[in-house]
């Protein structure tokens, strides 16, 4: 049978190391899993309990409705306010989401269609570079990670170019690279995409996930910033509420309308008890972040200071829950998912192979910070006995 729209796509290369761990876990092998950035820190117990309370409330068992219940828009709006100075109305301007995943996927069927084209960072999340395909448009991947200037990469490619990108996706601090930006960084992308009528989709899932004092920037404190640019923000990192799937698009309110429309095609909603649930997260629990960012930390310590001892020398992120690690020179007969084939079979570790991210993260593999630390150093211990060339 012939498909549509899934015919060219690869296999998922995240999705064949995962299958290896399995595999290994299965033959008894106690494998360290670093690999699929799956958060392993409870939710806020605030936001259990009413979940179990509203769930038991037959009212809440019926349709919801697709731009989210009045109250938890209410609640992103005070936390955009609060955290980041940025008034937003919560009628017009914030739609929540069922993921960032699936806000972006849908954002990109109103702003992209065949003929127009996309910037997306290489390497990047994969659901970057496949949500502008799957609406029938080009990806321009431009480059950015260590030793790389995206803004002027973004500034050549631009001249290059045609027809002229309608949408440029970002996110900062960035999976899997973890670079960071400064607010003065966004002011410039800001004002290149009003000048040249661009959309700005802003990723904002790792919002709260920062450590050593930094504090990143939403694209929305940007003064005119709502004239070009939408920002995707959600409960999945900040209150380690992967699972619940609660996203929110904010910004430009055309924008934000248009998908509204879109969606009360597609869907009702998450499902209204996890909404009420997840008002009650931001609204009694706005403190929840610093927890999960202190276990966070200590993790990333733990991990980038035990690679240095081994001889796996890695600067530590600002930002994310991940690691992004270059291939040791040691071992650069290997291309990153023969490395992290390696790595499973061999050190009962399982990280992300740096291809899995595109073109631009070969040489690379990712660690998530997935794991306790004292699974990390177990890591570490596995690692030190099969890199012998370190």
């Amino acid at each position: 049978m012939e498909f549509r729209r899934i015919t060219g796509l690869p296999p998922y290369v995240l999705g064949i190391i995962n299958a290896l761990k399995n595999d290994a876990r299965r033959d008894g092998v106690d494998v360290v899993d670093l690999g699929f950035g799956n958060p392993d820190i409870p939710s806020p117990d605030v936001a259990v309990e009413k979940l179990a309370e509203a769930v038991h409330n037959p009212r809440n068992h019926r349709y919801s409705q697709s731009i989210g219940i009045p109250n938890l828009r209410k609640a992103v709006a005070d936390r955009y306010l609060t955290k980041w100075g940025v008034e937003l109305d919560p009628e017009t301007e914030i739609i929540t989401t069922i993921g960032a995943k699936e806000g972006l996927s849908h954002l990109m069927w109103v702003l992209l269609g065949p003929g127009d084209s996309a910037f997306v960072p290489s390497p990047s999340y994969p659901i970057h570079i496949w949500a502008p395909l799957f609406a029938g448009a080009d990806v321009r991947h431009i480059r950015l990670g260590p030793g790389q200037n995206f803004f002027e990469n973004l500034l050549e490619a631009w001249q290059d170019q045609w027809p002229k990108p309608r949408v440029i996706i970002l996110s900062f601090p960035h999976n899997p690279t973890t670079a960071c930006v400064d607010l003065a960084w966004m002011q410039q992308i800001v004002d290149f995409a009003r000048e040249h009528e661009i959309v700005l989709v802003h990723d904002f899932a790792y919002s709260d996930t920062s450590f050593d004092g930094y504090q990143p920037p939403s694209i929305l404190q940007v003064p005119g910033a709502k004239d070009v640019a939408v920002e995707l923000f959600t409960l999945t990192k900040s209150f380690s509420m992967a699972g619940w799937r609660v996203g929110f698009l904010s910004g430009n309110a055309e924008i934000v309308g248009a998908l509204a429309k879109l969606k009360s095609y597609l869907d009702y909603g998450t499902f209204q008890p996890i909404q009420i649930a997840a008002t009650v997260a931001l609204n009694e629990a706005p403190e929840y972040p610093k927890q999960v960012n202190e276990i966070y930390q200590s993790r990333r310590d733990a991990l980038i200071d035990g690679l240095g001892r081994i001889g796996w020398e890695i600067e530590k992120p600002m930002g994310t829950m991940f690691v992004w690690a270059p291939i040791p020179e040691a071992y650069c007969d290997m291309n990153s998912l023969e490395f992290a084939e390696f790595l499973v079979k061999e050190a009962a570790v399982a990280t992300s192979p740096g291809a899995g991210f595109g073109p631009g993260g070969e040489g690379h593999v990712r660690f998530a910070l997935i794991e306790n630390e004292q699974r990390i150093g177990q890591a570490v211990r596995n690692l030190r006995r099969v890199l012998t060339k370190l």
